[in-house]
């Protein structure tokens, strides 16, 4: 009898000890509580950077189709940007675990409603100023990768450093001043 009582407490032993490995805890915690492995300002920098990228390039293509020569310009070098960003959050995304595009955010605010019929609101799309707005858009995603230059995680830090060269770049290419409150 001794031996079968304690021959069972050996295997809920010997479960209990292989369950609380740490590999294992890990993924059991990823797994089952939809955790990411990156830290909260990475993961509300990936909220804000991605809304803004699929945001951007709805008002790139909108700003394409509006006819003005500079507003065409930047609009193409804008949604070149940004399309090639998306690609890239999302790889860092998945690595890290992060839901991408993140659940929750709003999206399609650049999308114009063609089907309206209210004038005002056509007046105003004709009348948006695009390169203030790509010149603002930007600016908010080079601050942002460049908070995420100082992140703990390496991977996130080589992404922000990549991406804040190109982004810096293409600042510059569409006005935006070096003034660390240009856009403000």
């Amino acid at each position: 009898m001794k031996f079968n009582t304690l021959f069972v407490a050996a295997i809920c032993a010997g479960t209990l000890m292989t369950s609380c490995v740490n590999d294992t805890a890990k993924e059991n915690q990823l797994k089952y509580t939809h955790t990411s492995l990156v830290d909260g300002d990475a993961f509300s920098y990936f909220q804000i950077i991605g809304e803004t990228a699929l945001d951007g390039v709805k008002y790139a293509e909108y700003a394409e189709q509006s006819g003005d020569a500079k507003s065409t310009d930047i609009a193409s070098k804008v949604k070149a940007f940004y399309s090639q960003l998306i690609p890239a959050l999302d790889s860092l995304a998945t690595s890290k675990q992060v839901d991408f595009p993140i659940k929750g955010i709003p999206q399609g605010h650049g999308e114009a409603d063609t089907t309206s019929a209210d004038s005002t609101a056509h007046e105003a799309h004709a009348h948006f100023d695009y390169v203030h707005h790509a010149q603002h858009e930007l600016a908010t995603v080079k601050d942002k990768l460049k908070r995420l230059t100082r992140n703990t995680d390496k991977d996130v830090q080589a992404f922000a450093k990549e991406q804040f060269t190109i982004v810096t770049d293409l600042y510059t290419q569409v006005g935006g001043k070096e003034d660390a409150h240009a856009h403000h």
